[in-house]
């Protein structure tokens, strides 16, 4: 079965560039291995800077009726101490401040407006294998005992860091007592205000909360593996997840204090090891988008945000190149240019969510940053804004974009 381009993973960075390029008139498989809808890891917070996108996509319906609350407010528990600060708004025509929304609600409606504008949908079929020829690309996947072989001019890998597996696209993980891995769980009942969302700072991790869709709070955090490990061996009778949260509480007033009547909502879920960095953007003849192509520390709560912008990134940049008509030796060029604009759209974002990890998983510098913070909370404000939550996804794209591509957003940054 032959197509213009074949994605591997369906998620935001997936669903958004299959989308884009199928409403271009491409032909686009997307191979995803897990039936939707389903849970993932993820802090689930969206900025209000990407309403635009959200239109573009014709997603916007399903955030505005779906999404948890406004989050007008921004926190740090650590300690004892419980600190808060506004969040600044965003002056977007149609939102203020962000909102909250499962993936399991998120990637259902991307997925299903890409297969709407005429991309294939192989799901739940797993990628085993890639080859590459003079004419391109051979993808090989898998449902149980049934195979398909896929061709495909492009090959756009947007799988995530974390996806277990062989493919060229896919990174070893060998174990290291600083992987930081990730936890998920959601609570009924819980006493976070609606519209705070706290950063947590522990021993050996970080973490946050929102108030997501369903009236649930979501809390997702990362610890490194020495720290499980002490975690898991105070609570011996707990699960992972579960010793996790009680280490969590220990260390965190606030924490202990809004889930205390809480509920779990489902089972814990975990990740990892996550491995942030900045990476290839296009190698071996497959571009990259989403985590694969690099990632940001989970701190900024910018995952969302950074996955679908990428994905709006190469379908602009592989449009505005006519890449469908080119040789397999062409794209080589069009992926040193999506490599450059890709660097100087989220390099910056990457860089300064790595500082504020550094600071976060160091305990003599968070020790000395929460006096600090006591005394002046608008630091916390200053911090939302350099992670991106005042400029809008246009003008975060506005000069990544080709000149003159009917894709490039009008708006003046």
């Amino acid at each position: 079965m032959d197509y213009d381009a074949i994605i591997l993973g369906a998620g935001p960075a997936g669903s958004t560039t299959a989308l884009l390029l199928a409403r271009a008139g491409w032909s686009v498989a997307i191979v995803e291995k897990d039936a939707f809808p389903r849970r993932k890891v993820c802090g689930e917070f969206m900025s209000a800077t990407n309403a635009p996108l959200f239109a573009l996509l014709g997603v916007e319906g399903v955030v505005r009726e779906r999404a948890g609350p406004e989050i007008s407010r921004v926190g740090l528990f650590s300690g004892a101490d419980v600190i808060e600060a506004a969040m600044p708004s965003f002056s977007g025509r149609s939102a203020r401040w962000g909102r909250a929304l499962g993936r399991d609600v998120l990637d259902t409606a991307l997925l299903a407006e890409a297969v709407a504008a005429g991309a294939v949908s192989w799901q739940p079929w797993k990628a085993t294998a890639l080859a590459s020829g003079t004419t391109g690309h051979l993808c090989t996947i898998a449902r149980g005992s049934e195979g398909r072989v896929l061709r495909a001019r492009i090959i756009i890998a947007a799988h995530g860091s974390w996806s277990p597996g062989g493919l060229p696209t896919q990174m070893a993980r060998e174990h290291r007592p600083t992987d930081l891995l990730a936890f998920k769980a959601r609570f009924l009942n819980s006493g976070l205000a609606p519209d705070l969302m706290p950063l947590l700072v522990f021993p050996g991790g970080y973490g946050g909360m929102v108030c997501s869709d369903g009236a649930r709070a979501s809390l997702s955090c990362c610890i490194r593996r020495d720290w499980l490990n002490i975690a898991r061996a105070r609570h011996p009778d707990a699960p992972a997840g579960e010793a996790v949260l009680r280490h969590i509480e220990a260390s965190c007033r606030g924490v202990a204090d809004v889930l205390e009547a809480a509920v779990l909502d489902g089972t814990w879920l975990s990740a990892g090891p996550i491995r942030p960095g900045i990476r290839e953007r296009h190698a071996d003849g497959v571009f990259r988008v989403g985590n694969v192509a690099g990632e940001a520390h989970p701190i900024v709560a910018e995952g969302i945000s950074m996955a679908m912008q990428s994905g709006w990134l190469l379908s602009s940049v592989l449009l505005a190149g006519e890449a469908r008509d080119l040789e397999p030796g062409a794209l080589d060029a069009v992926g040193r240019d999506y490599g450059g604009r890709w660097a100087r759209l989220f390099a910056p974002r990457i860089r300064a969510a790595a500082a504020f990890a550094a600071l976060a998983l160091e305990p003599r510098a968070a020790a000395l940053a929460r006096p600090l913070l006591k005394r002046f909370p608008t630091l916390l404000s200053l911090g939302a804004r350099l992670s991106g939550k005042t400029m809008s996804a246009e003008c975060h794209i506005h000069h990544a974009l080709p000149a003159d591509h009917d894709l490039r957003p009008a708006r003046r940054c």
